[in-house]
């Protein structure tokens, strides 16, 4: 079976890509871009940092551009965020058996709810798995063993997640996405520990 993990470089989707591989089944990590931004570079790096198959999926900028009036007409990020992931899920479904990604039981956005899985898997005949029975400390614990991580105070060049061109092209309509998107830091895997 293809599965197919929505892959920022992190340590929860690089945990979810090891998980699924060891279970000897066929991963292919995916990065998402909307041709405003190579976000994608970060995830490429740690995707061959960790000897897996790393494929850029081009969506439609249209979906980028509705997630940026979303989040701007709101002056909050959450809504946007949740609404770019769930299509990206749908696009995702229609090229794996199998979807994957790294989201886990106490992240609020995003993530999809137990009717939208339920959902997704009758609509589109696929598997999605998450990371939903892991918290925050567990995974922390466990990738912390398994990978070297770095962590650096979150900017484009490290970075492969949405937020990226999200914020390139609310900058680029006018809009300020320091305002919206706080200061934080980012953690991109960047090789198995020895």
């Amino acid at each position: 079976m293809k599965v197919g993990v929505l892959y920022s470089g992190g340590k929860d989707s690089s945990f979810m890509a090891v998980m699924l591989k060891r279970l000897g089944l066929d991963v292919e990590l995916c990065t998402v871009n909307f041709g405003v931004y190579d976000s994608y570079i970060p995830a490429s790096k740690s995707a061959k940092s960790l000897g897996f198959n790393h494929n850029v999926l081009n969506l439609d900028i249209g979906i980028l551009d509705k997630t940026c009036d979303m989040i701007m007409d709101d002056g909050f990020p959450n809504d946007g965020i949740k609404f770019i992931h769930e299509s990206v899920i749908e696009n995702v479904a229609d090229k794996y058996d199998i979807i994957a990604d790294g989201t886990r039981r106490d992240d609020r956005t995003p993530k999809l709810n137990i009717n939208q899985i339920k959902s997704l898997e009758d609509r589109k005949d696929v598997q999605y798995i998450n990371l939903d029975s892991f918290g925050h400390k567990s995974v922390k614990y466990i990738t912390s063993n398994l990978f070297e991580i770095s962590h650096e105070k979150s900017n484009k060049d490290n970075s492969s997640d949405y937020e990226v061109e999200i914020r390139t092209l609310i900058d680029e309509k006018g809009g300020n996405s320091l305002d919206i998107f706080p200061e934080h830091y980012q953690t991109r895997v960047i090789g198995y520990k020895k």
